[in-house]
């Protein structure tokens, strides 16, 4: 036998040029020259065989004809013979042609392989190129937790990096075609455009601060859209659209502001699947902002939908594992962290009250989560470095107290899903007394705004909109919690205690109640209700349940006390209804069910003002009307008489 030393078939672009041994095969990607030169580890493609023999095309062969342009999708799509590889190199290159040895199964994809080093090399801090675009790597146990045995310091290594951004393919021309008939490339007019941006971070930023102020301003100089993203865009305008005056749409050629929300939907959802928009960024603050599109045809249930993709967008992206501690070993810059921090408690805001309102599971567990808890420096952070006189024309001038309101709710979330999980699982066990104890201590705790303070009463109307829904939110989460115990102690009371403490529960619930008819009507007398937003109308049905079994007492008094409350609510829903159908669907389940109770009822007119005109009463419902094909089953007015649970309500609603 030869000693004789053969070259390797496997060597990178630099050792070839150097004609010098390549460790490729025993480390993998980069090989230790590349390593100690600080160098990119390039791998030449490999050099296929030429085959034998070389069919001959027949007369139909797709080859030997023009192809349509969906052909040729077909076929560009189609998977392509790939190169050889090794299992232990990336490539191989051989030096002479040589047959394949491997079969196609055994084969590796190189462009997969150099992902798989990029992350590798990312991590470990050798990489040579600059990062753009945020990856999560996952954690223990997940396959990149390997990287924690090759760590120098012997330390977990970063979880959140930074890789070179992969450019997106450009859109075919059927997508484009399409994109164009769908008008997503026909923006309003200027002034509408103005209107619109000015609506969104006066009505929508508060509540939902999902987006970068300074690069969103950027992108709209002189009130019109010139380099922003489309997607972003039309999803922006679509929840302004809710705050509009009526001649903005009118001008627009629209005969309701309920048309022109449903066609800036229709452009933003057609953006989302065809507009190739790679940025996970992107893609999460859009599906948080569609989840607020309500519509017939998909029976409601867009919201559910949309918040579920943002949710599991921030999960891909590790925005739940956003702590001080693992940021801190990134290179993610600070204002990055602040907007994902704002995405992050966003998704679980809007978990927690969906799962209310809808009566369905929780996606969003806290022990999986160590994400720092939002400031109101988040938000305003967003600020510096925007002109005073942009700020002027788009921003709320007292933007610093809405971000406190912000933070509040966040926290008050955080309790509600603890009320939701100990008192509301259906497999899970009862509360204790201790547990209703705790939790009702952490709900007292909760600093909401007084509306005596002398800072409380020189507020702006958007302000003193915001403070009562915040006070809206906490007095349905108030009935939520207590309701759950108005027929049922909860374990560990002794017997003797148990008929007065579940009487004074149901004292603390009705307060609660009429705490929120209260804060209705301060709304109604302060000309507020056309600031209401879409989250605005599930909050009056907690209230509106508690009524509607008092209009069961056997005191008729106190009967008419209760449907003179309900009467309250079923106004000013009537007053949301033509900009927000979930009213409408509220509304008819509580006539239904009023009239179950009360036959021969017929509710209050509308409330006298600017929206009167649009107004229908529900004695003269046509087919226009916002009411109109709402059907309420016996199973709904059986839930909402039913004094168990204020989720059975909405199990019932759904069906609808």
């Amino acid at each position: 036998m030869s000693s004789r030393r053969h070259r390797s078939a496997v060597a990178c672009q630099k050792c070839r040029q150097r004609k010098v041994r390549c460790s490729l095969t025993v480390t993998g990607v980069p090989c230790i020259g590349c390593t100690q030169d600080r160098t990119q580890c390039i791998i030449p493609h490999a050099k296929m065989p030429t085959p034998k023999y070389r069919p001959h095309a027949s007369p139909s062969s797709p080859l030997s004809t023009p192809l349509s342009p969906e052909a040729g999708m077909a076929q560009t799509n189609r998977p392509q013979p790939t190169p050889p590889t090794s299992v232990d190199g990336p490539f191989i290159t051989p030096e002479d042609p040589q047959p394949p040895t491997s079969s196609p199964e055994q084969s590796l994809h190189p462009d997969e392989e150099q992902t798989g080093a990029e992350i590798a090399n990312t991590v470990l801090g050798r990489s040579v190129q600059q990062g753009q675009a945020p990856f999560y790597t996952g954690e223990s146990p997940g396959f990149t937790a390997a990287l924690d045995l090759c760590s120098p310091t012997q330390l977990p290594v970063p979880r959140h990096i930074l890789m070179p951004s992969k450019t997106s393919g450009s859109l075919s021309d059927q997508d484009r075609e399409w994109l164009q008939y769908k008008g997503v490339f026909r923006l309003p007019q200027p002034n509408t455009c103005y209107e619109l941006l000015r609506a969104y971070f006066h009505h929508v930023h508060p509540i939902m601060p999902v987006l970068d102020v300074r690069e969103t301003l950027q992108s709209f100089p002189g009130g019109g859209p010139s380099q922003g993203n489309l997607l972003l865009i039309w999803s922006m305008f679509s929840v302004a659209t809710n705050f509009l005056k009526e001649e903005t749409w009118r001008l627009e050629g629209y005969h309701s502001r309920k048309e022109m929300k449903s066609d800036f939907c229709s452009r933003a959802t057609c953006l989302y699947y065809n507009g190739g928009e790679t940025d996970n960024t992107v893609l999460l603050q859009s599906a948080l902002l569609l989840g607020f599109y309500h519509s017939q045809t998909d029976m409601h249930t867009k919201p559910w939908y949309w918040t579920g993709v943002a949710i599991s967008l921030c999960q891909i992206m590790g925005l739940h594992r956003c702590s001080v501690v693992a940021l801190s070993k990134s290179s993610i810059p600070p204002p990055q962290v602040r907007l994902w921090r704002r995405l992050w408690w966003t998704c679980f805001f809007r978990d927690r009250w969906l799962s209310l309102t809808l009566g369905r599971p929780l996606r969003i567990n806290l022990n999986d989560c160590d994400t720092a808890w939002p400031a109101a420096a988040d938000l305003l952070a967003d600020l510096a470095g925007v002109p005073e006189a942009i700020a002027a024309m788009y921003i709320p001038d007292d933007l610093a107290t809405l971000a406190q309101y912000w933070v509040q709710m966040i926290h008050m979330s955080k309790l509600l899903g603890e009320v939701l999980t100990v008192c509301y699982q259906p497999c899970g066990p009862s509360p204790s007394v201790d547990q209703v104890a705790a939790l009702e201590a952490d709900m007292m705790r909760l600093d909401l705004p007084d509306d005596g303070s002398p800072t409380e009463t020189t507020q702006s109307r958007l302000a003193t909109f915001y403070r009562y829904h915040l006070q809206l939110h906490y007095q349905a989460f108030l009935i939520t919690f207590y309701r759950r115990f108005i027929s049922k102690a909860p374990t560990g009371l002794p017997v003797a205690q148990q008929e007065s403490w579940l009487s004074q529960v149901r004292r603390k619930m009705d307060s609660a109640a009429l705490q929120s008819n209260a804060i209705l009507d301060n709304m109604v007398r302060e000309k507020l209700l056309d600031l209401a937003g879409p989250m605005t109308p599930p909050l009056l049905v907690p209230a509106m349940h508690v009524h509607l079994l008092n209009c069961k007492s056997q005191d008729p008094l106190s009967r008419r006390l209760g449907l003179n409350k309900l009467d309250l609510c079923m106004m000013v829903l009537e007053q949301m209804q033509h900009t927000y159908p979930c009213a409408s669907i509220f509304r008819g389940v509580f006539l239904a069910g009023i009239r179950q109770i009360v036959p021969g009822y017929m509710e209050q007119t509308a409330i006298p003002g600017p929206m009167a005109s649009e107004t229908i009463p529900m004695a003269e419902c046509g087919s226009d009307s916002p009411l109109a094909g709402i059907n309420v089953s016996d199973d709904v007015i059986d839930a909402l008489l039913d004094e168990a649970s204020i989720i059975n309500l909405w199990e019932s609603i759904n069906g609808i």
